[in-house]
């Protein structure tokens, strides 16, 4: 594993196609709220100028509480806005590549789709992998087949770099994605799409940590 570790939980998502009602800073500004201190930036259809001041403006609020901004995608934005670092698709600037553009102090994700794809990871220099769909999921198109419960866990056993299941999670769903060993848990649809974001993010968070515990007590 590496030296330093993402804070486990709740993987806040900040999407503008979910809730483009909503601005991606008050998006932000709900989840940390909510105790979230992990965010991701996903910006479909923010021009770039915009998109490199959202960047700065919720590093400003992540900042206040101590948590850690990562845009998704485009590593042109993390690097003029300051971020924290990026998380990289399978379509994206390479992992390596994004590591020589940020520097060894940039937090770098990747995802991938086994623990195999982790190891690859790990060797090109990301911190952490996000691992799905772990569920359908209506949020984004994903030619990949869900892994469920069951592969996900057998996959985290395996993998060298902490993983992030995203894909359908739900409240409903959290104990059990916190008991399959996942440091964390990226959601979008059911957080954003609350009413109450902070509310429901720390009944996320809780949701997790229950399940973290009752994998402890289980572990020989």
């Amino acid at each position: 594993m590496p030296s330093r570790l993402l804070p486990t939980g709740l993987y806040g998502m900040c999407d503008d196609s979910v809730r483009p009602d909503l601005p991606l800073v008050e998006q932000a500004a709900g989840l940390l709220a909510g105790g979230v201190r992990v965010l991701q930036l996903r910006m479909k259809h923010t021009p770039t100028r915009a998109a490199v001041g959202v960047v700065r403006e919720v590093l400003a609020l992540a900042r206040e509480v101590g948590a850690l901004c990562l845009v998704n995608d485009r590593v042109d934005w993390a690097l003029v806005g300051g971020a924290d670092g990026v998380h990289l698709g399978d379509e994206d600037l390479p992992v390596a590549d994004a590591r020589r553009a940020l520097g060894a102090g940039a937090w770098i994700g990747a995802t991938v789709r086994s623990a195999g794809g982790a190891a690859e990871a790990r060797d090109a220099g990301a911190d952490y992998v996000g691992l799905g769909p772990l569920f359908a999921t209506r949020t984004k198109s994903v030619s990949a087949p869900v892994l469920g419960l069951g592969r996900l866990a057998e996959e985290v056993a395996r993998s060298p770099l902490p993983v992030v299941a995203i894909g359908g999670i739900t409240l409903a769903r959290m104990e059990e994605v916190g008991a399959s060993g996942v440091h964390g848990a990226a959601v979008v649809s059911d957080v954003l799409c609350q009413p109450d974001i902070p509310a429901r993010a720390r009944l996320l968070q809780a949701a997790f940590g229950r399940g973290r515990l009752r994998r402890s007590v289980t572990e020989p």
